[in-house]
C-alpha cells in the first residue's frame, strides 16, 4: 500500500519506511511496509497481535534492522548506520515509553529521570534542572522527587517513564501499549499527557496500540494485519 503524505503538516516528514521487510528466521514478520509520519504528528499503529505493530516501532527506532527495505528517521537513513552509530542516533534522537515501566527501584523518581542525563555526562545541577522540567511537564511538579518509584500509583509510574523518556527532548517519541497496564481513567491521564507534549514540544509520537478508543487521540493511524498495512487515515490534518 502507497504512504498517505505528509505534505498536510508543512515542513515534510519525520518518518519515512520505504518497501520494509523483515524476516525472524523463516517467519516473516513484515512484508513490504511504507509509511510516511509527518514532522510533529502523532501516529498510531494499530492491530491485532502479531500483526507486525511492534516489529516496525522497533525498526523505525534503531532497536531492529529491516531484512530489507529503507527506513529514514529525521533525515537519516538508518540502513546506512553501524550498531554504534545506530545506538548514538537512539540516544540523541529517540525517546521510548513501554507498557512496563522499567523504572529502577532502588534510584528516587528523579535519579530515574536524569538517567539518560547521566549516561551523556550532563552536570549534576543542569540534570536536576532537565529532571524536574520534564516532570513538571508530564503534570508530577507536584510529587516528591525524592520518592522511589513503588511510592507512585501505576499511572505515575508511567508519567515518571514518559518524563525519562522526553528529559533529553528527543525528536520523536516511540510508544508501545503504553497504557496496556492502566485502567481506562489513568489511561486517559497518559494520552493526555502525550497530546500535551506533541503541542508544547513539537515531538513526533509513533504509538502502538489494539485498543480502538485511543485512536481519538491520534492524529493518524495505520492498521496492520499480517505484517502489512491494510488501511491508512488522517484523522487531524492541523500541528
Amino acid at each position: 500500500m502507497t504512504a498517505l503524505g505528509a505534505e498536510e503538516k508543512g515542513g515534510g516528514p519525520e518518518i519515512v519506511v520505504k518497501d520494509v521487510v523483515k524476516f525472524y528466521g523463516q517467519y516473516q514478520a513484515l512484508r513490504g511496509v511504507s509509511l510516511e509520519v509527518p514532522r510533529g504528528a502523532f501516529q498510531c499503529l494499530i492491530g491485532p497481535s502479531g500483526s507486525g505493530k511492534s516489529t516496525l516501532l522497533h525498526i523505525i527506532g534503531g532497536v531492529d534492522k529491516p531484512t530489507s527495505g529503507e527506513v529514514y528517521v529525521a533525515g537519516v537513513r538508518l540502513n546506512d548506520l553501524s550498531d554504534d552509530q545506530l545506538a548514538e542516533f537512539r540516544n540523541k534522537n529517540v525517546g521510548f515509553v513501554f507498557q512496563f515501566f522499567y523504572l529502577i527501584p532502588r534510584m528516587t523518581v528523579l535519579e530515574n529521570v536524569e538517567l539518560p542525563l547521566i549516561l551523556r555526562g550532563v552536570p549534576r545541577d543542569k540534570r536536576r534542572e532537565m529532571a524536574l522540567e520534564a516532570l513538571r511537564m508530564v503534570g508530577l511538579g507536584h510529587i516528591d522527587p525524592k520518592k522511589k518509584p513503588t511510592q507512585l500509583s501505576g499511572g505515575e509510574q508511567q508519567r515518571v517513564a514518559i518524563a525519562r523518556a522526553i528529559v533529553a527532548r528527543p525528536r520523536i517519541l516511540l510508544a508501545d501499549e503504553p497504557t496496556g497496564n492502566l485502567d481506562s481513567a489513568t489511561a486517559k491521564v497518559v494520552m493526555d499527557t502525550f497530546v500535551k507534549l506533541k503541542k508544547e514540544l513539537g515531538i513526533t509520537i509513533v504509538m502502538v496500540t489494539h485498543n480502538m478508543e485511543l485512536l481519538t487521540y491520534c492524529d493518524r493511524y495505520a492498521r496492520m494485519r499480517d505484517g502489512q498495512i491494510i488501511e491508512e487515515k488522517i484523522l487531524n490534518t492541523t500541528p
